[in-house]
């Protein structure tokens, strides 16, 4: 099975900013040779998951199926569509759900009516989980030795001149997030993003997912936007967390 792991490092050495790679820069990336990036990317090719143009390569759509079996299996998206939709409408912003894969967030469902001009934000994004709300709340959620690990091994990247990096800050306002039951942070993952999140939690009370809304901070202030929607972010959660409480495969994923 090493080689379905290596073809998985293949897939995940493109991203936005990387999505048309050379061999040499596959291999770098995902760090092995570049004869075994080669033997996994010709397979990709093979397979329909990855095209060739020139001396580089590209992702293909067939990717997308490898996503789309964790939202169709949690079937998330349908039970969520309302209460989004009903939050971006309310807001005349965005709304966001996202779990914590590793140490970064992913979103799995998200509505707007109003493009972020610094950040777009779309299923399957990823963004490290110190530097958001909803990051904050999920890791809030955490054992006490789950969240000391992340503390000891997670490296504090300054994303913007607000991003707080350092391990204490970072804990304490994790430590208020789980006494508060929110979070809001402000130009942290990118300038001109304001977001609060609450947790979304299961059947047994766990923290299983979060939910936020955000704006541009250029319209609204974090301290407005606690005021004006913490309330009703909380509404929406009871309502998705009864909705999630038929996806035991969510709860098990959350504990790994």
């Amino acid at each position: 099975m090493g080689g379905l792991a290596k073809g998985l490092q293949v897939i995940r050495a493109f991203t936005r900013d990387h999505s048309a790679l050379t061999l040499s820069e596959v291999a770098g990336i995902a760090r092995m040779p570049a004869a075994t990036a080669r033997r996994c990317l010709l397979t990709l090719e093979e397979l329909g998951y990855v095209m060739r143009r020139g001396r580089s390569f590209l992702l293909r759509p067939k990717v997308l199926e490898l996503g789309a079996a964790y939202l169709e299996s949690m079937d998330i998206e349908h039970l969520t569509k309302t209460h989004l939709e009903e939050l971006a409408r309310l807001t005349g912003d965005s709304a966001a759900l996202s779990v914590l894969d590793g140490n970064d967030i992913v979103y799995v469902a998200r509505t707007s009516v109003r493009t972020l001009v610094r950040l777009e934000a779309h299923v399957g994004s990823r963004f490290p989980a110190y530097a958001t709300s909803m990051g904050r709340v999920l890791l809030a959620g955490l054992s006490i030795d789950r969240l000391e690990t992340y503390i000891r091994t997670q490296k504090f990247i300054a994303l913007t001149d607000h991003t707080v990096t350092d391990p204490k800050k970072v804990r304490q306002l994790i430590d208020d997030c789980r006494r508060m039951g929110y979070s809001a942070v402000e130009d942290e993952l990118a300038y001109g993003v304001v977001a609060v999140a609450v947790p979304v939690l299961d059947q047994h009370g766990r923290v299983v997912a979060a939910l936020n809304s955000s704006s541009h901070s250029r319209r609204i202030t974090k301290v407005r936007l606690v005021r004006e929607r913490l309330a009703m972010l909380k509404q929406a959660s009871k309502q998705i967390s009864a909705e999630l409480a038929r996806v035991p495969g969510l709860s098990l994923s959350a504990q790994v």
